[in-house]
């Protein structure tokens, strides 16, 4: 399904202290995480854009933060907000991708596209076994304004919060045996990951 008016995004902009090496890069089996993300969301989405300081990624279209200093997530969804309005695109929505979050399933998408024909919040994120993801997210243009002062007048920084201020909804996603939220922040994660994979695909 494609929905001319959401831009799908790949936040890969962070500095993954904790892993020691760009894990955007990093291979889980035979692809790398950023690989593992786009081949899941590339046939959802009519336009992707990454958000990356460090790359280039052939066939996709890759920006940089618009504020230096690699701030986090909420200027990830700023910069591709601000690439929708500089480049005259038709997209009302963006949807926020992590790049670190391999198992996560596609139905998501089909959620976030009913969510934005609701339209009854302006932005969503998805939640499941009571905690909430706040890298999987649905996020409204007319946001743009808000986000952006809030982030340079008043130095919000962290996803919680900033959603918690001006008003989220979630999408509950259930399951039952692997977590398709688990995320690899270190080289143990991405061990277990590598176990995970195979029940993966397997299941």
């Amino acid at each position: 399904m494609n929905e001319n008016n959401i831009l799908g995004v790949v936040l890969a902009g962070g500095k993954s202290k904790r892993f020691g090496e760009d894990k955007s890069e990093v291979k889980l089996g035979d692809k790398t995480l950023l690989e593992h993300t786009l081949d899941k969301i590339k046939s959802k989405f009519n336009t992707i854009i990454i958000v990356s300081n460090n790359k280039i990624v052939k066939d996709y279209i890759t920006i940089k933060d618009c504020i230096e200093g690699q701030l986090g997530p909420l200027v990830g969804a700023l910069s591709a907000m601000k690439w929708i309005k500089k480049n005259n695109y038709s997209h009302n929505w963006v949807v926020t991708f992590p790049c670190d979050t391999p198992f996560f399933n596609i139905s998501i998408i089909d959620k976030f596209i009913e969510a934005s024909k609701l339209n009854d919040s302006l932005l969503y994120f998805v939640k499941s076994d009571e905690k909430r993801h706040n890298i999987f997210g649905l996020w409204s243009l007319k946001l743009i304004k808000t986000l952006e002062k809030d982030i340079i007048e008043n130095n919000h920084r962290k996803v919680e919060k900033w959603a918690n201020k001006i008003g989220v909804k979630t999408i509950n996603i259930p399951y039952d045996n692997i977590d398709p939220f688990f995320n690899i922040n270190t080289k143990e994660d991405l061990a277990e990951a590598e176990k995970i994979l195979i029940k993966y695909k397997n299941d």
